[in-house]
Parts: C-alpha cells; sequence; structure tokens
C-alpha cells in the first residue's frame, strides 16, 4: 500500500478517536452541567421551605409574645390593682381553695405580676428599646419573668434586646439543638452564613476533554453538599414547625385562661365597688369570686411564666406539662 495512503489512514483514524473524544467531553460537561443545576434547585427549594418554616415560627412566636404582652396590660394589671385595694384578706376558709392550690401565688408572685405588667404597659407604648429587633419573639419565646430584672428601687428593667433576642432568632435558624435533631445556635449562625452564600456549587467554563472527568467530579461533589444542605434544613425545618407549634398552644391558652379571667375582674370590681375594700365584710360568694380570680391569676402566671424554648433553641418539655396543668386547671373556673 502506497505510504500516503497509509498515513491518510491513520490520520483519518486519529481523527476519529479525536472526534469521540470531544464527543464524550461534551457529554460528561453536559452531565456536569445538569448535576449543577440540579444541586442548586435542590438547594434553593430546601432554602425556600426552610425560610418559610423559620418565618412562620418567628411569626408564631411574636404573637405568642403580643398575647402576653396583652393580657399583662390588660386584665393581669386590672386584677393586681383590684385586689391591692382589698384589706385583710383572709382566704384559709374560703370556697375555692382547692382551685388556689394548684398553683402558688403569694406577695412576691402579686408583685412581680404588677412588675410584668408595668413592663407589658412599657411595650405596648412602644417605650422598651430593642422590642423591635426582636423582642417579642424573645418574650413569647422564653419566661415572661425571666426577662424581668429588677434594680434595687424594685424598678422593671427590660432584658428583650441583645442577646436573648439574637439567640431566639438563631435557634430558629439552627432548629434547636443537635441533640434534639437540629442545628442549634451555633448551626443557626452556619445556616444564616449557608443561606446568603449557598454551598459551594462551581459554577464554571467547562473545558473539553482533559477536563471534563474532573468538572464531572467537582459536579457530583456539588450534589452531595446540596443534599447535605438539604438534610440539615429539612432538620431545622421541622424543628422551626415544632417551635410554632407550640408557641401556637400557648397563644391559644393564653386566651382561654383570659376568657375566664376578666369575668372574675369584673366580679371582684364590683364587690369592692359595692361591699367596700375589707375582705371581712364580704359574703361567701364574694369570698369565692376573690379566691377563683387569685386562683386564676396563678394559671396566668404560671403559663407567663413558662419558657417554650430552651437558651439552645430546643422546645421545652416544661412547656408541655405547664400547658396541660393549665387546661386540667380551667374547667374549675367559674366565671
Amino acid at each position: 500500500m502506497p505510504i500516503p495512503f497509509i498515513l491518510g489512514g491513520i490520520a483519518v483514524a486519529a481523527g476519529l478517536v479525536g472526534a469521540k473524544k470531544a464527543l464524550d467531553a461534551s457529554d460528561k460537561n453536559a452531565r456536569a452541567r445538569r448535576m449543577n443545576r440540579r444541586a442548586q434547585e435542590t438547594f434553593e427549594n430546601a432554602k425556600k421551605e426552610l425560610l418559610a418554616a423559620r418565618d412562620e415560627a418567628g411569626k408564631a412566636l411574636e404573637n405568642l409574645g403580643q398575647a402576653k404582652v396583652d393580657i399583662l396590660h390588660g386584665s393581669v394589671t386590672r386584677f393586681v390593682d383590684t385586689f391591692g385595694k382589698i384589706h385583710h384578706v383572709e382566704l384559709a376558709d374560703s370556697d375555692g381553695m382547692d382551685e388556689l392550690s394548684e398553683f402558688e401565688v403569694n406577695e412576691d408572685t402579686l408583685k412581680e405580676m404588677g412588675e410584668l405588667g408595668s413592663l407589658a404597659a412599657k411595650m405596648a407604648s412602644g417605650t422598651v428599646e430593642g422590642l423591635a429587633a426582636g423582642g417579642l419573639m424573645a418574650f413569647g419565646a422564653y419566661s415572661a419573668a425571666g426577662l424581668l430584672g429588677t434594680a434595687g428601687t424594685g424598678a422593671a428593667i427590660a432584658g428583650l434586646s441583645g442577646a436573648a433576642a439574637t439567640n431566639a432568632t438563631l435557634a430558629l435558624l439552627g432548629g434547636g439543638t443537635l441533640a434534639a435533631g437540629g442545628l442549634g445556635i451555633a448551626g443557626g449562625t452556619a445556616v444564616l452564613g449557608g443561606l446568603v452564600a449557598g454551598p459551594a456549587i462551581a459554577v464554571m467554563g467547562f473545558m473539553m476533554d482533559s477536563r471534563a472527568d474532573k468538572n464531572l467530579d467537582v459536579a457530583r461533589s456539588n450534589r452531595a453538599k446540596a443534599r447535605e444542605a438539604e438534610e440539615q434544613m429539612k432538620l431545622a425545618g421541622d424543628a422551626c414547625r415544632a417551635i410554632g407549634k407550640r408557641a401556637d398552644m400557648f397563644r391559644d391558652l393564653i386566651s382561654q385562661v383570659d376568657t375566664l379571667f376578666r369575668p372574675l375582674i369584673e366580679k371582684m370590681e364590683a364587690v369592692v365597688k359595692e361591699k367596700g375594700t375589707d375582705y371581712r365584710d364580704y359574703g361567701e360568694e364574694d369570698r369565692k369570686t376573690i379566691a377563683m380570680a387569685l386562683a386564676t391569676a396563678g394559671a396566668v402566671k404560671a403559663v407567663l411564666d413558662t419558657p417554650i424554648l430552651t437558651k439552645e433553641g430546643a422546645v421545652t418539655e416544661e412547656s408541655l406539662r405547664a400547658y396541660k396543668k393549665v387546661e386540667a386547671f380551667l374547667p374549675k373556673v367559674e366565671g
């Protein structure tokens, strides 16, 4: 065979091999692009769901915080003012003491309720610094009394800005402690960063041949990162939904208690207006009204004092126990 034909055949074969390599590289690069696109979609969809769950939980906590402010500024303040006018109160032989034994109510409790009422008034008027930056969320998430500092004069000091509100927000992002299946406050910080930056999904210009295998490896790595981020955000989302559910339960409970509390306060006010402020002049029904109002105030205080989140952002077991206790108490209240 003439040499030129041999060389020509070799050139054609080499060209075919080169074309196949180019085709293989193009296919690998196309697969890499699809993997990257799907990885990005996986991450974005998971992020969207987490943000929705976080926003719903945050709103639920804010609503609970507002419900606490409303009952403190309203019914609790009215109760403390009216009860404070009554002298020589002696409930030992009064009807309603069985109900009173459910919750501890003493002078210190009443004083603290008065301070909380003053704090609520400031919150309602917008004079508490940091309220807009997460104060209501913190007020909903944690014990009302726990956010109340007392100076030497006994004046209420609000600790609603700064760390408390920040921790509540980060706990929502993290979705609780690692032990509870979430990421915790530290994880919340990481998720916050991740939501801004996204996973390290490389969007690159794909080169032919020698880079195709590497591009495919990078795409597989991106897919794995996106799936891992998706699982983490699902855990955080589940925890956020649990937080929102518990907050909604407590908000509804406050509404139920207040529905029974307000008529009792009105009866108390009527007793004081008609019979005066000396408890010794009250009849049996009047004394029962006072006892039931005081018992209900104790139930309100229990709800306000029970945190629904730990400092790490997990839903507390304590909150479920308190909820059941107050719920069981409600049928005993005679409005």
